[in-house]
């Protein structure tokens, strides 16, 4: 079945507040856009919600796994979906805040997640887009999760690297006009030069949009680095 929407939110740990601390409102901006987003997704009223993220490999979730916050200062599990004894604690954090941003929304909508190696090659992470898209049943939405370079500025994670904006820029841009070609083309090796970590998302994406065909329309609703991380939250519909 066809996809209907997409949205792109980035996965820093500090856009739950409780773990960010009285440094909340530093996000409270990037958090309002990730809400958006996610509205967004549940306004085009999909069957389904898949939730796509960087992890160590390529892997299915199901609607009972969660993911844990503790590594990252707050004992807090984050749950997928359901609770049932099959659940466990897999989540990497990609889905691991996308799924607290889902259940942020409060909907009741089925939601699965797929993690997707981060050194996946883009022909790879196109086919696990495209079959994301046949293989669920209805209407499916998507929510991308993936931070772009992590190398601006000195304070920045990776240091400064003068390729970095460039780099950013050139995704703000395919998001914003939706090309699903330019996503594609990002370089593996740059990519992980640059310490990005949703390129394999990002191109999971473009191969889902490629697959369901016809014409896309993108907007960039936030597009900062306030840590020295670029963050990108982008929303696709049908043009």
């Amino acid at each position: 079945m066809p996809l209907v929407a997409a949205a792109v939110c980035p996965h820093p740990p500090l856009i739950v507040p409780e773990l960010a601390g009285a440094a909340a409102p530093e996000l409270d901006e990037l958090r309002a856009a990730c809400d958006a987003a996610v509205a967004g997704l549940i306004a085009a009223r999909p069957d389904v919600i898949v939730l796509v993220g960087g992890g160590p490999e390529t892997a299915r979730f199901n609607a009972a796994d969660h993911g844990s916050l503790r590594p990252y200062g707050l004992d807090r599990h984050v749950r997928l979906w359901k609770v049932n004894c099959a659940g466990s604690d897999r989540l990497p954090l990609s889905l691991t805040v996308g799924a607290w941003l889902v259940g942020r929304a409060g909907t009741d909508l089925p939601r699965f997640a797929q993690s997707v190696a981060a050194d996946a090659g883009p022909d790879e992470c196109a086919a696990l887009g495209a079959e994301l898209v046949r293989g669920t049943e209805g209407r499916v939405a998507l929510l991308v999760l993936g931070d772009g370079s992590a190398c601006r500025g000195e304070k920045a994670p990776g240091y400064d690297d003068p390729r970095a904006e460039a780099y950013d820029d050139g995704v703000a841009r395919a998001l914003a006009g939706a090309d699903a070609d330019a996503l594609r083309g990002l370089n593996p090796g740059l990519s992980a030069e640059l310490k990005v970590a949703g390129r394999a998302a990002w191109q999971v994406l473009a191969g889902a949009a490629e697959a369901t065909g016809g014409q896309w329309r993108g907007d960039v609703t936030y597009d900062a680095a306030p840590y020295g991380v670029a963050y990108l939250v982008a929303s696709w519909e049908p043009a």
